[in-house]
C-alpha cells in the first residue's frame, strides 16, 4: 500500500501523482508577469493550480495574461505596488475575494542596480530593500496572517545566489537576499507548528530580462566559468522546485533553500572575475 500524505485536514493523498499535484490550490505570484515569476505562475497553472499574477506594469500585466492563457490559464491578474502597504492589503482582500483562499504565495518580485558600494545613495539603497526586502516582509506576513487562520499554506521565496556570497558590485541587493533567506528560516521556525511552510528557492544565473540588461558581459563571462554547469539556465528549469515545494510531496520541508543553479554553489565563489 502506498504511504498516505495528508496535505490539507480532510485530504489524504495516496499516490505519487497527487503527491505532486496543486490541484485545488490557489496561487498568488508577486512579481509574476515576467522572468521566474511567469515561468513559476506558467509551472504551477499546469500542475492544477488556479493562478493569479501580480505586477506594476499594466503592460507586462496583460502580457503576462495572454502566457497564462496561451498555457489553457483562467489567470486573475492584478496591478500593484506591494512596497505601498495600502495597495498589499487590498491585494490581499481582491485576490482572497477571487479565490476564496491563497494556498501558495511566491514572492518573486526582486530589482537591483550594478554600483560600487561607496556610490550606493540612500535612494538607491531604499529602493531595493522596499521591493526585495520589505514588500516581501509584508506579503509574508499580510499573508500569512490567513494562512495560520486556517492552519495550511506554502510560501515561496526566491532568492538568489546573493543570499550565500558577497556579490561585488551588487552590495543592496545582496543585504536585502541575505534578508530574504534570514526571514524565510525565521518564518518556518515560527509557523511550522501552525501549518504553514515557508521555503525559499535559490536561482543561478538565469537570463532574464534584468540580468541581460543590468549584467555586463565581463560579469556573464565570469558567470559561465564559475557555473559547473557552463551554461545559463533555462526558466523552466526552476518550476520542477516551485511544484515540489508547494506540493504535498514537501510537506515535511520547511526553512529550507533549494539551489537551482547548475552547481555554482557547490564550486564555490573565488578569484578576481567578478570585481571589474
Amino acid at each position: 500500500m502506498a504511504p498516505r500524505i495528508q496535505h490539507r485536514k480532510g485530504s489524504i493523498m495516496t499516490t505519487h501523482a497527487e503527491r505532486f499535484s496543486l490541484a485545488g490550490q490557489a496561487a498568488l505570484i508577486i512579481g509574476g508577469t515576467s522572468g521566474i515569476g511567469l515561468e513559476i505562475a506558467v509551472g504551477l497553472h499546469q500542475a492544477g493550480a488556479r493562478i493569479a499574477v501580480v505586477g506594476r506594469s499594466s503592460e507586462k500585466l496583460a502580457a503576462a495574461v495572454q502566457r497564462l492563457k496561451d498555457a489553457g490559464a483562467s489567470p486573475e491578474a492584478f496591478q500593484a505596488d506591494v512596497a505601498d502597504p495600502v495597495a498589499l492589503e487590498h491585494l490581499v482582500i481582491e485576490a482572497t475575494k477571487a479565490f476564496g483562499a491563497i494556498d501558495i504565495l511566491v514572492n518573486s518580485q526582486g530589482t537591483t542596480t550594478l554600483k560600487a558600494a561607496v556610490d550606493v545613495t540612500r535612494e538607491d539603497y531604499a529602493g531595493i530593500m522596499d521591493t526585495n526586502m520589505t514588500s516581501l516582509y509584508f506579503a509574508c506576513t499580510r499573508v500569512g496572517r490567513d494562512m495560520l487562520a486556517r492552519g495550511s499554506g506554502a510560501i515561496i521565496n526566491i532568492a538568489s545566489l546573493a543570499a550565500h556570497r558577497g556579490m561585488p558590485l551588487s552590495s543592496p541587493y545582496t543585504v536585502s537576499k541575505h534578508g530574504v533567506l534570514g526571514l524565510t528560516r525565521a518564518l518556518a521556525s515560527e509557523w511550522a507548528t501552525s501549518g504553514v511552510r515557508v521555503n525559499a528557492i535559490s536561482p543561478g544565473f538565469f537570463m532574464t530580462n534584468l540580468n541581460r540588461d543590468k549584467m555586463r558581459q565581463d560579469r556573464k563571462e565570469a558567470a559561465l566559468r564559475r557555473t559547473p554547469a557552463r551554461r545559463f539556465g533555462d526558466l523552466e528549469e526552476l518550476v520542477g522546485a516551485a511544484v515540489f515545494l508547494a506540493s504535498p510531496a514537501a510537506l515535511f520541508i520547511n526553512g529550507q533553500t533549494i539551489a537551482v543553479d547548475g552547481g555554482f554553489l557547490a564550486a564555490g565563489l573565488d578569484g578576481p572575475e567578478l570585481t571589474g
